[in-house]
């Protein structure tokens, strides 16, 4: 080839290759480059949010995909940093309520914590489940998350040794013998049997107010540019519920 035509051949492509758009990586390693961007800041699991809770729930009306409101009370900080300020609102919702039964097995709910609103406005997802619950009764929390009712046998003794000691006063003033108590006192535990059988067992409250601790169960990963809180934040002012009893529902229904 004579040089001219050399000169006029390397000419011809660095203006085709100059012509031709620029050529992206492909979607899914800048996907992977932003996912693990070293500027994220991650919460890491285990880490627990205490909260309390907004709206009351209760197991006699709670269906699944009920909403459940609730704000944080501490805040969460991490290398002097505060990333998640007291008073950001989280919201999820119940999974499962059962209604506990009338012979036998307790009420048991499960609630899934599934966004956060921190006080700028920022949201973010995250995946959380409830550590333990202060409701001023005597319900309990699994390894799941899952929230249980009490059994309320202590009571259900009581109301048989009441309904006993009853018919046995009746059947012995009916009758003045020794054998007509114990008939009535067998008349009085199975009229208390009855009652216990009729009934249903302690239902699961959550009244507003209600503190949970819960837990993350993946990474919470936050945009560092949204976190620029330099106040550790304060929750509202809201009084916890009192103590109270284990009460029987005395409706089969």
């Amino acid at each position: 080839m004579k040089p001219a035509s050399a000169i006029l051949c390397l000419l011809g492509l660095s203006i085709v290759a100059a012509a031709l758009p620029a050529q992206e990586p492909p979607a899914g390693t800048i996907a992977g480059a932003a996912q693990n961007s070293p500027n994220t800041i991650v919460v890491p699991a285990g880490t627990k949010l205490p909260m309390v809770l907004h709206n009351a729930v209760s197991t006699r009306s709670a269906r699944p995909g009920d909403p459940v409101y609730l704000e944080t009370t501490f805040p969460i900080v991490q290398d002097d940093k505060i990333l998640v300020p007291a008073g950001s609102y989280v919201q999820g919702e119940i999974t499962e309520a059962v209604r506990p039964g009338r012979v036998k097995g307790t009420g048991e709910m499960r609630i899934r914590l599934t966004s956060m609103i921190l006080p700028n406005g920022y949201t973010v997802r995250f995946d959380a489940i409830p550590a333990n619950a202060g409701t001023g009764g005597n319900e309990t929390t699994g390894k799941e998350g899952e929230i249980k009712g009490d059994t309320n046998k202590g009571q259900d003794a009581g109301t048989v040794l009441k309904t006993t000691a009853a018919g046995a006063g009746i059947g012995g003033l009916a009758s003045r013998t020794g054998k007509g108590a114990g008939i009535g006192a067998g008349a009085g535990a199975a009229a208390g049997l009855a009652a216990i059988l009729l009934s249903r067992g302690p239902e699961i409250d959550l009244p507003r107010g209600t503190t949970l601790d819960a837990v993350l169960d993946r990474p919470l990963n936050l945009d560092p540019s949204k976190i620029n809180f330099t106040d550790p934040g304060r929750a509202s002012s809201m009084s916890g519920p009192p103590n109270r009893a284990p009460v029987r529902n005395s409706s089969p229904f």
